[in-house]
């Protein structure tokens, strides 16, 4: 029996404003489309605003068979059909941990980021920080064929958002964002 190749995509959703009443009739939909995908994934959860309470966004990096399925994901999911998010960054992205959120040492507690780094005209060599203990998820994110690189996305522990953002270079950036970000899922 022939094993289908697996790619690895970092999916963002970014909500529209005014849209969280609606994403909130919509979480059982949601959490139903992406247990679905659950063997497949690798980090998934919820960007916030300030207050660490209202969701700007949603994170999912998953294995697919390639990029026509990373399309569907993305734009057959629930919140997305019913015009929760207003925009989506789905890039190829490479786990250069290789593991799954769920296998992060340092658990779900303390506050938590998505770092996005925006690529500049020339590729950034990518190797891992020296220091890893924080990294929950790290990664360049890819063009289609896997060939270009475009930026850096992260998923990391730290105390602030400043501490955060410093884990990417900012001379080897056009832009770099970073979003409080939770473990997602069902409550356990």
């Amino acid at each position: 029996m022939a094993q289908t190749a697996v790619m690895e995509f970092f999916c963002y959703h970014r909500d529209r404003p005014g849209s969280v009443a609606l994403r909130d009739e919509l979480l059982e939909k949601h959490w139903s489309y992406m247990d679905r995908y659950a063997t497949e994934m690798i980090a998934r959860g919820p960007t916030l605003a300030g207050d660490g309470d209202t969701p700007t966004g949603s994170v999912h990096i998953v294995d697919l068979p390639d990029t026509a399925a990373a399309r569907a994901f993305a734009f057959d999911e629930p919140n997305y059909q019913a015009g929760v998010y207003r925009d989506v960054l789905l890039r190829r992205w490479r786990n250069m941990l290789g593991r799954t959120m769920w296998d992060f040492p340092g658990g779900r507690t303390g506050g938590m980021y998505l770092v996005l780094g925006l690529g500049t005209e020339q590729a950034t060599n990518l190797a891992l920080p020296r220091h890893q203990d924080e990294l929950i998820a790290f990664g360049p994110l890819l063009s289609d064929n896997g060939a270009g690189w475009l930026g850096t996305a992260v998923l990391i522990r730290a105390p602030d958002p400043e501490t955060a953002r410093a884990i990417l270079l900012p001379d080897r950036y056009a832009a770099i964002e970073v979003h409080n970000w939770q473990f997602g899922g069902r409550p356990s």
